[in-house]
């Protein structure tokens, strides 16, 4: 697995695909839908390598949100993240339930569209060695694009619930609140020792072991928890950053170790794309992933010009936030376990959608981020 991923990146180098997408190919070629190549106790990995891969990437977009980074782009990343977030949600629902799509499926479908893929908008980055504003802006929203996107999921999950008659509408919005507010209070509680402890366990620079060990600490105990992995290493991430700054080295080491455990979630997320859903997809799919698009770009370009953001920021944000995974994925199967009447509905529709979204959401966001120059193209590259 570890030589595709190599092979991969090879030609990643020489193809205009980011290795990402190149990746999620391979994995789906050696996987149960081709060629079944992978045993099924290696596909049976793939929850396990989403949250270590989720953990070190939430880690380092921590890293980021620094006051001074926060007080250089803090409006732009907060407006144009809360706009894309509620502007989409409410086009999904607003048009689908005009076109007279059940209001219960529209709402569902709403609250799933925000969610976005963190891991592969910043394996793009790391490819091709964005650096800018423009990317800065970009890693800003993709830190904090889950809290709103599962604080919208569950305000219309609990409307759903108010609507078919079904109790625990309370219950629904308090499990949220601790799911978002137990992960930063997790974050606080082990960034605070993070910061201190790190390169002091053992006298200079930290080991690779270290940081790696209290990362997927602050993940296993989210998920034993109840909380998000994601936010809960967003906030170690942005505690230890604010706090070490005698050093950076606990992110080196990090990113140090990360891709390895990147090819495996890549390859195995590949392996469970679940391609025949896109023949179920239908019109209700296609106007689903239509809507989600325009509502990517039209809620970053009204954030944007609220929070005067740059031009080619309201221009080009939007289109460099369509990648969608795994999060959408698990949205919708805890939707269709709560309302197994739309099981049938709402599933193919997220399934097929992801395919697209994850395949060809990478390439739009390379071609973005060359577009506004935040990568410098080589003699080796390939537009």
């Amino acid at each position: 697995m570890f030589l595709i991923g190599l092979l991969a990146d090879l030609a990643g180098r020489h193809t205009p695909l980011p290795r990402v997408t190149l990746l999620l190919l391979a994995g789906f070629l050696i996987g149960p839908a081709v060629l079944d190549w992978l045993p099924q106790f290696a596909i049976s990995w793939f929850p396990l390598f989403t949250d270590i891969a989720l953990a070190m990437i939430g880690f380092l977009l921590g890293h980021r949100l620094t006051l001074p980074n926060l007080r250089e782009m803090g409006r732009p990343v907060l407006a144009m993240s809360i706009g894309e977030v509620i502007v989409t949600a409410l086009l999904v629902f607003s048009v689908l339930a005009l076109l007279g799509v059940p209001p219960v499926v529209a709402l569902l479908l709403a609250g799933v569209a925000p969610a976005t893929a963190p891991l592969a908008t910043v394996d793009v980055v790391n490819e091709y060695r964005a650096k800018g504003k423009f990317t800065n802006t970009l890693l800003g929203i993709v830190a904090i694009d889950d809290a709103w996107g599962l604080l919208i999921f569950s305000i219309l999950l609990a409307v759903v619930h108010a609507m078919n008659g079904h109790g625990g509408v309370g219950e629904v919005l308090a499990s949220s609140a601790w799911e978002i507010g137990g992960a930063l209070l997790l974050g606080l509680a082990l960034g605070l020792p993070m910061a201190y402890l790190t390169g002091r366990i053992h006298p200079g620079e930290p080991t690779q072991a270290e940081a790696l060990g209290l990362v997927l600490l602050c993940a296993g105990v989210a998920v034993w928890v109840g909380v998000s992995p994601i936010l809960a290493t967003i906030v170690l991430g942005a505690v230890v950053a604010n706090l070490s700054s005698h050093h950076d080295r606990p992110f080196h080491a990090i990113e140090g170790i990360e891709w390895p455990f990147l090819i495996l979630f890549f390859l195995l997320a590949g392996a469970s794309l679940h391609v025949e859903a896109l023949a179920q997809v239908g019109w209700l799919g296609a106007g689903y992933i239509g809507l989600r698009i325009v509502g990517r770009i039209l809620g970053t370009r009204l954030g944007g010009a609220l929070s005067g953001a740059e031009p080619a920021i309201q221009r080009w944000m939007g289109l460099a936030l369509l990648p969608q995974a795994g999060v959408a994925i698990g949205m919708a199967l805890l939707a269709s376990q709560r309302f197994p009447e739309v099981k049938d509905i709402i599933l193919p529709v997220i399934l097929g959608s992801t395919v697209i979204f994850e395949l060809f959401g990478p390439v739009i966001t390379r071609i973005v981020l060359i577009r506004v120059g935040d990568v410098k193209l080589t003699t080796d590259d390939h537009e």
